[in-house]
């Protein structure tokens, strides 16, 4: 068993703890700038009597604790990973692991020279369902477009509008929509199609600075694909891509859920069975148990730490695309 500690306490880190449980992790500490919301998300959870931690210096020193996952504000992801790894903790960090490429480089390299695994924590990249599609990209034909939508009402919105400005809204938190959803959207599409050869995009820009939704146009050879995000309005639609041959949909493009193909002239099929949340990031905690115990994974260490920077800088144009 792992020992890990937990860096926040919001939804997602509660996910991630239910995900763990049977993903060779035991959980050893929670960090917290405040130690009464520590120690109510370690009872909420069942678990009173972790140790809490409330600063991340002494998390990274603490010598009980080999890996950490991270799903702290989006401003602090790049600083506070700088100090775990140089504390010798493995890394899960939320996303975007960090928002400028510049400073992934930097924690890649120093999680490098350390020996140490550093990931980004993406819900569809390690499931069965992202394998599925792959394997049946072939039966589309040719590509000749595709569009992913990730849009979902913010449960902050009501905050927004009454004049707050939460965090996921928060330019000086690096929050915005874009990042918290729309990277769902570049991920798959440069898991799939790699880089592309052009980029335009616009955004609705809050009063806050951040972005609470926006679009994009990604160029392949011979397509489009479109990307759609939001954070102020509830979509109802699917993600696809579009082949010669036929159409594969998403219901789900963050989990990959509701994975179907439809061949043209043919009947349709589901490519995965479906899962719960916190059965899909089961799989993201065990691709990083196994990661750090050297077992072969779907996705190499490598190779995702690849995927991951190219998105960063996909993620980056798109920003300078908008301005």
């Amino acid at each position: 068993m792992i020992p890990y500690a937990i860096v926040g306490t919001s939804w997602i880190s509660e996910e991630f703890y239910a995900a763990s449980l049977h993903s060779g992790m035991v959980l050893r500490g929670v960090c917290s700038r405040s130690r009464e919301k520590g120690l109510a998300f370690a009872r909420k959870i069942g678990q009173p009597d972790v140790p809490i931690y409330t600063s991340i210096e002494a998390l990274a020193a603490a010598p009980d604790i080999e890996a950490v996952y991270v799903a702290s504000p989006n401003s602090l992801h790049a600083p506070q990973c700088e100090t775990l790894l140089g504390g010798k903790k493995h890394v899960l960090c939320e996303k975007p692991i960090t928002v400028a490429p510049g400073e992934l480089e930097n924690c890649q390299a120093l999680a490098q020279t350390q020996g140490l695994i550093y990931m980004e924590a993406i819900m569809y990249l390690h499931t069965p369902a992202r394998q599925a599609v792959k394997a049946a990209l072939p039966e589309l034909g040719e590509i000749t477009g595709a569009s992913f939508d990730f849009s979902q009402l913010s449960s902050r919105y009501d905050e927004l509008a009454a004049g707050g400005l939460p965090n996921v809204f928060s330019a000086a938190m690096q929050g915005g929509a874009l990042n918290d959803l729309g990277i769902y959207c570049v991920y798959p599409a440069l898991d799939f199609f790699g880089m592309p050869s052009q980029v335009q995009a616009q955004a609705h820009l809050l009063p806050g600075g951040a972005d609470g939704a926006g679009a994009a146009l990604l160029r392949y050879p011979g397509f489009t694909l479109a990307l759609t995000w939001s954070k102020l309005g509830q979509s109802r639609g699917v993600s696809q891509i579009m082949g010669t041959k036929g159409t594969l949909t998403i219901q789900s493009i963050s989990q990959f859920q509701g994975v179907t193909i439809h061949p043209r002239g043919g009947e349709a099929r589901a490519l995965a069975a479906p899962l719960q949340k916190h059965e899909v990031m089961r799989y993201e905690a065990r691709a990083f148990r196994d990661t750090i115990l050297g077992r072969a994974t779907d996705v190499p260490c490598r190779e995702a730490g690849a995927l991951a920077l190219s998105v960063a800088r996909a993620m980056e144009r798109i920003r300078e695309a908008w301005a």
